[in-house]
């Protein structure tokens, strides 16, 4: 059934606004993860090299300012709130703020396109915890779909990645290798969650959309013990097999399972698979996140609308249909903590 929905909850990960913030922050990201402290350190190294302050920040804004515009312009109008799982500002205090504009029921874009107890379960965790704090006053909140083979997510990406690999010499092109990359997870939690077969589901609609042949899926910023296994291969030994062919020279990494060129896209790719790519003597081409590309703004909308009109398109290409409203009660599982 259509459902009425009086502002928007935009639910993101969160990151450090300056030098002082950077160990605070990772310390709630890895609350009760048995993460080593010298790995803290070094992830803080990530964020020091970029002065302290994390792009995803700006970022948001950015997106904000873009879905409210679009709002006006197009309806349904309607406030666009921001909250953070881990730094400010963060879900609970903006679920108070909303509670007392008088908000009674929101609609959440969760900044992640693919199901995992990370990318989805997890958030809708987080809101529940911060309605249970803020108690009876607190608006109710539904998460908007997972939208990894909607049109206003696939087609920014092609265009993205087509662009990237304009920068490569015509002459070369198609001999070039494009290495579409997502955040790794540990392998119990994939295993509970739809990630890895929208990933490759993701992959294979924006390659046939830029006519490219020589595909490869690929991780980045496993941050788990090392005793713990996680989704590979790594970007950066995918870099080392291809070169060591003998036969490729440029590369294009494709982070598709990001939204915003954040700091595990700006350190993780520019910084380090850069750094190896320079090393193997490849050209590595990078193309940027969805970010605020004017489709994927859109599809923000078009998610609204199809929660608040009866008998709206859910549009979603490729075979796998669109995600449900509602994730089945056994999807997306946590997975079991490394000790």
């Amino acid at each position: 059934m259509p459902t009425s929905y009086d502002a928007l909850l935009v639910v993101s990960f969160g990151g450090p606004d300056g030098p002082d913030d950077v160990m605070p922050f990772l310390e709630n990201v890895t609350r009760g993860r048995n993460i080593p402290g010298e790995r803290l350190l070094e992830v803080a190294e990530h964020y020091h090299h970029f002065g302290g302050a994390s792009p995803i920040n700006a970022q948001n804004r950015a997106l904000i300012h873009a879905i409210l515009t679009e709002l006006n312009q197009h309806g349904p109008q309607m406030p666009v709130y921001w909250g953070n799982r881990n730094w400010h500002p963060l879900l609970s205090d903006t679920m108070r703020q909303m509670a007392a504009d008088g908000v009674s029921r929101a609609a959440a874009l969760v900044t992640s396109a693919f199901g995992s107890y990370s990318g989805c379960r997890q958030y809708r965790e987080d809101i529940e915890r911060a309605r249970a704090e803020v108690g009876e006053a607190a608006p109710v909140v539904d998460k908007l779909r997972t939208f990894f083979n909607h049109p206003g997510f696939i087609e920014p990406m092609i265009d993205r990645t087509r662009d990237a690999l304009a920068e490569v010499p015509e002459s070369h092109r198609a001999a070039t290798h494009v290495v579409f990359t997502a955040h790794s997870v540990p392998v119990s939690m994939a295993e509970t969650s739809p990630l890895e077969q929208q990933l490759r589901e993701a992959v294979r609609l924006v390659a046939e959309g830029i006519s490219v042949e020589n595909v490869h899926i690929a991780y980045q910023s496993r941050s788990g013990p090392p005793q713990q296994p996680w989704l590979e291969p790594d970007v950066c030994q995918v870099l080392r097999e291809l070169a060591g062919t003998g036969h490729v020279e440029d590369v294009v990494v494709v982070p598709i399972g990001f939204l915003s060129d954040h700091m595990e896209v700006q350190y993780d790719l520019d910084v380090e698979a850069r750094h190896v790519a320079d090393e193997l003597g490849l050209k590595l081409h990078r193309a940027s996140t969805v970010g605020t590309h004017p489709r994927f703004v859109r599809m923000i909308r078009e998610l609204i609308v199809e929660r608040t009109t009866d008998g709206a398109q859910r549009a979603a290409l490729g075979t796998l249909g669109p995600s449900p409203d509602a994730c089945p009660p056994d999807c997306c599982r946590p997975p079991e903590r490394a000790r």
